[in-house]
């Protein structure tokens, strides 16, 4: 029987490792929930829990797995397991896809915790008269994506290009995507959401006041509650987009490029996303060279796109060979290299051991620092740094509209990371990573040198079994949350006063 099958006859399932617990285990029976499955019946756990989990490093002997993996079906069944982890002090770890890139929403450092796993809830209700749709959190984009398209082909959503990211979390950190330059980021197209929060209460957007819902929405997953949907704004798309791929290699080239692309790619029009991909590689002869692609959409069609491109970046030297005129949801399934059949499936076939880190930058790399980062790309064939473009409307939108700071005076983000297979060399890959990320230092933002939570890096600092005192959490709160960390801490204070929803980069609660 498929691991998928075994999820959908899954009515509530909870499968355990350990025999203690007891008390959990009678709470949730107590509640009604009699379907419990333990690790002495259940081969299927590990299956189970490393279906989503997307990092291998958090797959490794070592690393703490839960007492129990919670997949609830109801809304209730949600409620009743807060209350329940809340009455017997389990910490609660929420998981919608499992994309944390420190496996926050699969591991903890804490000695009992339990996994939400809001794998069974991915419904997607598209309305097409209020121009918004209903996403449970446990959805993956690219099943909203889907749903979306099933229902119009004239609105979209901008969400991110990988279609297996849980909405609960992508969200939750602000979601930056290819329409973030026409629409915003993912956050600030949320109308109202369903939130278990740590009194065990299942309330909405006007039952959980404004500022609340103001940390939600970009403030990081895992300290406000357990997500159930998010309500979101559809945004209009037109009939026929544009994307494409346009690669160029060699090292003064590539220097040229990015250096132009800095000034021109945050300044384009809206309707116009061109992010670049630089890797290295090697040239003939074996010599370490690096290569760019820039990537991106263009909200019209293909003669349109041509003639903006050739006026406004004319080094990228774009031609009509480089682009493919097609619908909306294909050309996400164009920039995710998979097919619009398969944004919906689940699995992910290709998952690695990783490490990201994350920058904002403010004013434009000098060609002598492009060309040492090189040096770093160059030694390491495994990694890679995406730049992905502000500007547009993410300059519009102030920057306490929502906890995600980085807008006007920021150019663009930089993702950096390295992937390998085996996971016995992960100090020499995280060594690498570590090196890099400092080199870059005087190149970046600064007060604070900025980092984008859902990229979230462990590095930045941590909190001892999810626990930290305001100045410990501000280390990383100010560099992802810049001057909104301290209202966060106000609204975590406000609302969740015993930290029941906490990990290791979590809110502090201020004492």
């Amino acid at each position: 029987m498929s691991l998928l099958r075994i999820i959908s006859l899954l009515v509530f399932s909870i499968c355990a490792f350990a025999q203690d617990g007891q008390e959990l285990i009678s709470c949730l029976e107590q509640e009604g929930i009699t379907n419990l499955t333990t690790s002495t019946s259940s081969p299927d756990f590990d299956s189970l829990l490393r279906f989503s989990l997307q990092n291998l490093r958090y797959t490794e002997p070592g690393v703490r797995k839960p007492y129990m993996l919670i997949m609830p079906q109801e809304r209730e069944q949600v409620v009743d397991s807060v209350r329940c982890c809340i009455k017997n002090s389990w910490q609660i770890v929420v998981r919608s896809g499992g994309h944390s890139y420190e496996g926050l929403s699969s591991t903890s450092d804490a000695s009992n915790f339990a996994i939400i796993d809001l794998i069974n809830f991915d419904h997607v209700t598209v309305d097409m008269k209020s121009k918004t749709a209903w996403v449970e959190a446990g959805a993956t984009v690219g099943q909203l994506y889907s749903a979306i398209a099933s229902t119009t082909a004239d609105y979209g959503f901008p969400a991110g290009v990988c279609p297996t990211m849980g909405t609960g979390g992508h969200l939750s950190g602000g979601g930056m995507s290819f329409l973030s330059r026409k629409y915003g980021l993912a956050a600030d197209n949320i109308i109202d959401a369903l939130l278990v929060d740590a009194n065990g209460n299942l309330v909405d957007r006007n039952s959980m006041g404004e500022d609340l819902f103001w940390a939600l929405r970009g403030g990081g997953g895992g300290s406000w509650g357990v997500v159930v949907a998010w309500k979101v704004g559809l945004v209009r798309v037109p009939s026929k987009v544009t994307v494409f791929r346009v690669y160029r290699a060699g090292r003064n080239q590539v220097t040229d490029l990015v250096y132009r692309w800095q000034s021109i790619a945050p300044l384009l029009e809206q309707d116009l996303f061109i992010r670049a991909v630089i890797d290295g590689t090697e040239s003939q002869g074996g010599q370490k060279d690096v290569k760019i692609t820039f990537n991106g959409m263009y909200l019209g069609p293909l003669d349109q796109l041509l003639k903006v491109a050739s006026k406004s970046f004319p080094e990228m030297g774009m031609v009509a060979g480089d682009c493919m005129e097609t619908s909306w949801i294909d050309s996400i399934s164009y920039a995710a290299y998979t097919t619009t059949s398969q944004l919906v499936s689940r699995t992910n076939s290709d998952k690695n051991y990783f490490k990201a880190k994350s920058d904002f930058v403010t004013k434009p790399i000098p060609p002598s620092g492009l060309e040492g980062a090189w040096e770093f790309l160059g030694e390491e064939l495994n990694g890679y740094i995406l730049l992905t473009p502000l500007g547009g409307r993410m300059y519009e939108i102030p920057s306490s509209e929502i906890p995600f700071p980085y807008r006007a005076g920021y150019l663009y983000s930089i993702q950096y990371q390295v992937t390998w297979k085996d996971g016995s060399k992960d100090s020499a890959y995280i060594d690498w990573m570590r090196r890099f990320y400092d080199y870059m230092t005087p190149y970046v933002s600064e007060s604070p040198r900025g980092s984008y939570v859902n990229n979230v890096d462990l590095d930045l600092g941590t909190a001892v079994n999810g626990t930290a005192s305001v100045a410990e959490a501000r280390t990383w709160g100010h560099k992802y949350f810049g001057g909104n960390f301290d209202r966060l801490v106000k609204v975590k204070t406000q609302f969740d006063p015993i930290n029941v929803f906490r990990n290791s980069q979590g809110i502090p609660v201020n004492k």
